[in-house]
């Protein structure tokens, strides 16, 4: 598990990171979200035991990341591709690493296969890659010491979509094995496809968290029935506010339970029951961006 618990970095008088807290727990991938600025890549180095905190805690397994004995056979951390020996080869990064972390150098040829590095790239200086081939490199990288976390910064960045749909089905395939993957991305499409749980930061501080389900679920019921002139009387008279959908039937203020129980004491026949359409995760995280910003401009 990942745990963050009131943290917070100042730099002189800006705070890049203002009291933040949240989990990302095992068998979930948890999509980190927020604009350029907002605290996402501060937060995630802190956790790395790369910039300290001014406050609070940030822990990865219970402790610490600096903490952890041999820390790369428990953590997989990709947060800069462009991070890399550009003199050596692929192959000559990730052998060094093996060393150092005492992992066997078999395991290498098994991660550059299984980010899709053929023999020939492998064996190329990484100043020869393109940006997606050093995306794989650096996740070749993470996953080296066969770790219980992936903490990992923009990993889809250069990668055509056939490579990107590669590290939906990797990342999907690794939590549902038991581990716990912290992902961000600015491709809100691909966090909406493949996390659990979604965690938004603007201007440093947390402004929504939860299971996508509930994030992203409508408010309200869509519901259709064989009189809907009668069935919108019912739920006034239960005091339920109900406008007209675009495309027939009722959208009610309340549960589905609620609105098949009014129904069901009038004798209305429903044709259809459904909680209301719910926004996507583009529409909820420029509203919550938008937001943040206008607090900032109005401070």
């Amino acid at each position: 598990m990942i745990s963050v618990n009131s943290l917070t970095r100042r730099y002189g008088p800006m705070v890049a990171v203002d009291d933040v807290t949240f989990e990302a727990r095992p068998g979930g991938v948890t999509g980190f979200l927020g604009p350029n600025g907002a605290g996402k890549s501060t937060t995630m180095r802190i956790l790395c035991g790369l910039t300290p905190a001014t406050s609070g805690t940030a822990t990865v397994l219970g402790r610490p990341y600096a903490a952890l004995p041999n820390p790369g056979r428990h953590v997989g951390v990709l947060l800069d591709a462009s991070a890399q020996h550009a003199g050596r080869t692929g192959r000559e990064v990730l052998a060094l690493s093996a060393l150092v972390m005492g992992v066997d150098r078999r395991r290498v040829d098994e991660v550059l296969d299984v980010v899709g590095l053929t023999e020939r790239e492998s064996h190329r200086r990484v100043r020869n890659y393109s940006l997606g081939m050093r995306q794989r490199l650096g996740l070749a990288h993470a996953l080296l010491g066969d770790p219980e976390v992936l903490v990992l910064d923009e990993p889809a960045n250069g990668l055509d979509p056939a490579g990107i749909r590669w590290m939906r089905s990797l990342l999907r395939g690794f939590a549902d094995e038991g581990g716990t993957v912290l992902l961000s991305s600015h491709l809100l499409n691909e966090i909406e496809l493949v996390a659990d749980e979604i965690v938004v930061i603007g201007s440093g501080r947390i402004v929504a968290s939860g299971s996508k389900s509930d994030l992203l679920r409508g408010a309200g019921t869509t519901v259709r029935s064989t009189d809907d002139g009668a069935l919108e009387g019912a739920l006034r008279a239960a005091g339920i506010v109900t406008t007209w959908a675009p495309g027939g039937g009722l959208v009610a203020e309340a549960e589905p339970a609620a609105v098949g129980a009014v129904a069901a004491r009038h004798a209305v026949v429903l044709v259809e029951l459904r909680q209301a359409d719910g926004r996507g995760l583009e529409d909820m995280f420029l509203e919550l961006t938008a937001s943040t910003a206008r607090e900032e401009v109005a401070a």
